[in-house]
This record gives C-alpha cells, sequence and structure tokens, in this order.
C-alpha cells in the first residue's frame, strides 16, 4: 500500500484510539463480571455511613465513580501516552517535553475525575427525584452544565494549559476587531495563543460567550501566516457564533446524551439483575450506566460529525462573503493541511465516522468557484 506520510500518521492515531475504547470497556466489563463493582460500591458506601442519607449517598456515588474513572484511565494511559504523546513526536507535531506532557494530564485526569464525580451525582439525583423520568432530568442538567462551561472555560480551564497574552501586532489587532464588528460579533479582545509551547499545529479560535468572548490566534499562525491568511481563518470562526453553531451543536449534544441515558436505563432494567443490580440508584451499576450510554454515544458519532461537517461548510462560505479573501483562504487551508499533518483522502468510513471538517480538498474546491 502506498500510503502516504499524513495517512500514516491518522491510521495510527485511530488504532490507539480504538484500543483505549476497548481498554476501557473491557475494565468496566471485568468490573460488572467479576463482582468488584460491588465491592466497589460496598467502599464507598462506608465514608458517608454516619452521614445524612442524601449527602452520604451523593458522596457514594462520586467516590464509586471517580474510581471507575481511575481505573479506566489507568488502562487507557499507555495507548493515550502513545497517541498524544510519543506519535506526536514522532510526526513532528509536538513540541512539548515529557515532563510537561505528564503535568497536562495530571491537570486534565483532575478535571475529568470532578466532572465525573459531579456527573455521577447529577444522575443519581436525577433517579431520586424524578424516577423513571430521570434520564430526561438528567439530560436536560447535562446540557445546563456544557451551557456553563462554555462561558467559564476560556478564563477559567483554558489557562490552566495555555498562556495567553494581548496580540501585539497592532495592525492585526485592529484588523480582526473591525472584523468582528463587520461580523457583528462583538469580543472582549484579542490574543496570541501561545499553542507553540506544546504544539507545531497552528490554529485560530474565537472562545467563549457574551463578556468571556475572546479572539485567539496562535503564537504558530503568526509566524507564518499573513493577515490576509489569519482574517479569513478567524472569519471562519465568527461563523459559527454568527449561526448559533455553539447552541445547536449544544442541544444536539443534549439530545445524544438523552438517548444514551435512556439506553442506560434499558440496560440496568433488562440487563443489571444478572450482574446483581436491581436499580440505577444502586452505585455498583456504574459500569453498566458507562457501557451502555456509551455504546449509544458511539454509534450516534456520525450524526453529530455530518451535522458539524454542515456547519463547517457553511461557516466557508461565510468567510469566503465577508472578507472577499479567496486566494488568501485557498492558501491558508493548503499551509494549514501540510503544518497540522490533515488526512487528504480518508475512506468514506473513516471520514463519516472520525472527521468533524470537511477535507482540504473539498474546502479548496468549493473556494475555487465560490462567487464573491
Amino acid at each position: 500500500m502506498n500510503e502516504d506520510r499524513a495517512s500514516r500518521y491518522h491510521r495510527l492515531r485511530r488504532r490507539a484510539t480504538v484500543a483505549s475504547t476497548l481498554a476501557g470497556a473491557a475494565w468496566l466489563v471485568w468490573l460488572l463480571a467479576s463482582g468488584f463493582s460491588r465491592q466497589l460500591a460496598s467502599w464507598a458506601l462506608t465514608p458517608g455511613a454516619a452521614l445524612p442519607w442524601i449527602v452520604g449517598r451523593s458522596l457514594a456515588v462520586a467516590l464509586a465513580a471517580a474510581a471507575t474513572a481511575v481505573g479506566w484511565e489507568l488502562v487507557s494511559l499507555p495507548f493515550e501516552f502513545y497517541r498524544s504523546f510519543l506519535l506526536d513526536r514522532k510526526y513532528g507535531l509536538s513540541s512539548e517535553p515529557l515532563v510537561n506532557w505528564l503535568g497536562d494530564y495530571a491537570k486534565a485526569l483532575a478535571l475529568v475525575l470532578l466532572l465525573t464525580m459531579a456527573g455521577a451525582v447529577t444522575v443519581y439525583g436525577a433517579v431520586h427525584v424524578a424516577g423513571r423520568a430521570w434520564w430526561l432530568l438528567a439530560a436536560g442538567l447535562f446540557g445546563l452544565g456544557a451551557v456553563a462551561l462554555s462561558r467559564i472555560a476560556p478564563v477559567v480551564l483554558m489557562p490552566l494549559f495555555f498562556r495567553c497574552r494581548p496580540l501585539d501586532r497592532e495592525g492585526l489587532r485592529v484588523r480582526l476587531l473591525d472584523l468582528s464588528r463587520r461580523a457583528g460579533v462583538p469580543v472582549v479582545g484579542a490574543l496570541e495563543w501561545g499553542l507553540g509551547e506544546k504544539t507545531t499545529r497552528a490554529n485560530a479560535a474565537l472562545v467563549g460567550v457574551g463578556r468571556t468572548r475572546r479572539i485567539l490566534v496562535s503564537d504558530t499562525l503568526l509566524r507564518n501566516y499573513s493577515d490576509d491568511e489569519i482574517e479569513v481563518i478567524l472569519a471562519h470562526e465568527f461563523a459559527h457564533h454568527i449561526h448559533h453553531d455553539i447552541w445547536t451543536g449544544l442541544a444536539l449534544e443534549t439530545l445524544i446524551v438523552a438517548a444514551a441515558l435512556f439506553a442506560a436505563a434499558v440496560a440496568v432494567q433488562r440487563v443489571g439483575p444478572r450482574f446483581g443490580v436491581s436499580t440505577v440508584a444502586d452505585p455498583a451499576g456504574i459500569p453498566l450506566l458507562i457501557l451502555a450510554a456509551g455504546a449509544v454515544s458511539l454509534a450516534l458519532t456520525p450524526l453529530a460529525n455530518a451535522w458539524s461537517r454542515r456547519n463547517e461548510r457553511r461557516a466557508d462560505r461565510f468567510a469566503l462573503a465577508l472578507t472577499g479573501g479567496r486566494e488568501p483562504f485557498i492558501t491558508a487551508m493548503r499551509r494549514l493541511g501540510v503544518q497540522n499533518l490533515a488526512e487528504e483522502r480518508p475512506s468514506a468510513p473513516v471520514f463519516w465516522f472520525f472527521h468533524t471538517h470537511p477535507t482540504i480538498d473539498e474546502r479548496i474546491t468549493v473556494a475555487k468557484t465560490f462567487e464573491v
């Protein structure tokens, strides 16, 4: 097989992702089949035994979920290390020392554990409040949580992993702020995003909503791209806010979560008794809930990706119309494709299941024929 470098990189990356997911799923199956999930639940109930029932139960659920998540992370860590550190180093996409990668991994793990515990308490609280309709209430609460995270992530979470500073390229800064006014998307400022400390990839983004919305331009983009190219890239990002893609994406994710939680409820009812789990309120059923919900979420991934690609195509057209920059768009796409090692010609199954954006070739072809 005559495989180009980018295709080989993405093939290896996908293999590591699949292996990581399978390892995590095997951990959950083992917890159920071995009866260890029951032991975890009993252990988790002990610290809160003397507390009021609702507090003790919430603590038990949080501890059982955290222990389950730690196990998942441990069994998937070798594959994650290969995928996001060794492979990226091999293909020249990582500029991050190992000690920094480990620090970022530790911070990400802490956030995962906090969110996992909060999610578990939310689910079991919904069971307590709403009974059989718990999955609807829980999905709604997850949607609200996602909205809250979209507001606080740029000012609370992002600084944990990246350094940002005011954009000091004055001409570009003024140009991007003027672009935001023309697009009708107010921002609080434009920042240089210290992406180069971790990766050689180039990127730009418009993050946050309302009073937290700000322009981010990576240092790797500033070093190698013209102002015209950066402007059209940011115009694409403005389009997502103009077309409310963030909110429609969150709505779609909430629907997927609802479907996944409904499947989890059915799984506990039909399969749970085989593992000694008779109700969703039993912390021993956490692995079963994750398995059922994860299977449905995985099955619906092509739908979410298709919606994302639709939004990306519309954002490309908006950027071309707003800036009139057909040539800068084409040159930027070509350079980003090379620099970020984009996969040029994925197979149809790979495209539908893994790609949230159209291919670079498709985007350039559309730009060439777009009437500006």
